[in-house]
């Protein structure tokens, strides 16, 4: 007994010092969600045994499009959520993805604008980007409308995607000659038939437009903040992200103050989440400490799921429904559709 005891406190010193004194232990003071909790709050899960087995009946739902039957209620009005934060590598198109993935299973009307020129959101939703399909460029530079240029993910009904190919790279340069050019996007945004109030438009709206931004503030990140109601910042769960932060907080004031003073900061959400480290723990503190409701009561843990499926040309939500981090981003999709719209 006492020789275990000393090996796993010589495992324990060791890896504290490899850290630099990032200490493993959990924070007591701050619990995250277990996939298993979250599973667990869903009113169709009727199996009282283990939680491999509530993980597995999400998983039959999830494929089934049971989870449609779970009355989330639609939004009264089509609302624009644009996914930005200037720091790279913070999880921004996986969490546009999978929360989108997460409203379509729900039973919500979704569709996603991709304006990275690197496409990761279309490749993750299964939809064609090379060079010559409709896509945002046409848009935004040619000035197609956006009902042209969208396409129905064939694994997700519900959700509909306009896609970002290699021409998207040359559009910033493209759009500086061009009248009110930071005010494309929400103008293709407005035309569509099918985005507004369901006494404008009817049962056949979108009841959610999530827009992926590059991690660079340009011409086409100015596009979203100006087309935008809503701020949906995703945050890695680390010391730079909160520097990052700092310097999105300052463009999004400006943009209030010179070009949309609609635009509100509505949901945050913390990712690659590690409830072993007490840094995690104190960013997720004072996150929370200065935004408040904004912050998103589940935060996404680090899931190999999450990386493989876009491999395999799916979110986490199709790719491997019973997963941790697919759990995760469901219960992200529930809460952002139960908080609803910030007000005028």
């Amino acid at each position: 007994m006492d020789s275990d005891v000393s090996r796993e406190t010589a495992s324990d010193a060791s890896g504290s010092a490899g850290h630099a004194g990032v200490s493993r232990e959990t924070n007591p003071l701050r619990h995250v969600r277990t996939a298993a909790e979250i599973a667990a709050q869903d009113s169709e899960f009727t199996d009282p045994g283990t939680p491999l087995a509530q993980a597995a009946q999400h998983s039959v739902l999830a494929r089934s499009g049971g989870l449609r039957r779970q009355g989330v209620e639609r939004p009264a009005a089509t609302r624009v959520l644009v996914v930005a934060n200037q720091k790279g590598g913070v999880g921004k198109t996986t969490s546009t993805v999978n929360v989108a993935a997460g409203l379509a299973q729900l039973g919500q009307k979704v569709l996603v604008i991709d304006l990275d020129p690197q496409g990761n959101a279309s490749t993750a939703l299964g939809v064609d980007h090379h060079r010559g399909v409709p896509s945002t460029y046409d848009m935004l530079v040619e000035g197609r409308p956006l009902a042209e240029v969208m396409t129905e993910c064939a694994d997700l009904p519900g959700l509909w995607v306009v896609p970002a190919t290699i021409d998207l790279a040359g559009a910033e340069i493209e759009l500086v000659s061009v009248v009110a050019r930071e005010q494309r996007l929400a103008r293709a945004i407005a035309a569509h038939p099918l985005v507004g109030t369901a006494a404008e438009v009817g049962d056949d709206r979108f009841d959610y437009v999530l827009v992926d931004c590059p991690p660079s503030l340009g011409l086409l990140t100015l596009n979203a903040l100006v087309a935008g109601r809503e701020m949906f910042i995703p945050i890695q769960a680390e010391y730079y992200a909160l520097e990052g932060l700092g310097m999105l907080l300052e463009t999004v004031e400006m943009v209030r103050q010179h070009l949309n003073p609609r635009l509100t900061i509505s949901t945050i959400l913390l990712t690659m989440y590690d409830a072993r480290t007490r840094l995690a723990a104190g960013v997720a503190e004072e996150v929370r400490g200065h935004f408040g409701d904004q912050v998103l009561k589940t935060a996404v843990p680090r899931s190999v799921r999450v990386s493989e499926a876009p491999s395999y040309g799916q979110t986490v939500m199709t790719y491997d429904p019973a997963s941790a981090g697919a759990l995760s981003y469901l219960e992200a999709a529930r809460e952002i559709a139960s908080k609803g719209a910030p007000r005028a």
